[in-house]
């Protein structure tokens, strides 16, 4: 699995980043976490707002930071 955190370094954006990689590692999951911080190649996904996660270069969450519990759920369904 190939997980991005899209955003360019904001404190949501560092947050999400944690709590993927806190998620990725609860649910056992295989996976590679990036960031990406590139402001085009954000907005080449088609995210305007960040932070922004993206699964499988599937955009899955933009423009706001979930919960543990709602990561989880996003994480598992698109695995």
């Amino acid at each position: 699995m190939n997980i991005k955190v899209l955003g360019t370094g904001c404190p949501k954006c560092s947050s999400l980043e944690k709590l993927t990689n806190e998620a990725i590692i609860e649910l056992g999951i295989d996976a590679n976490v990036e960031k990406e911080e590139d402001i085009l190649k954000i907005m080449g996904f088609g995210v305007m707002q960040t932070p922004g996660l993206v699964i499988n270069e599937k955009v899955v969450l933009s423009g706001r930071l979930p919960s543990k519990k709602e990561l989880l759920s996003i994480i598992s369904k698109n695995q």
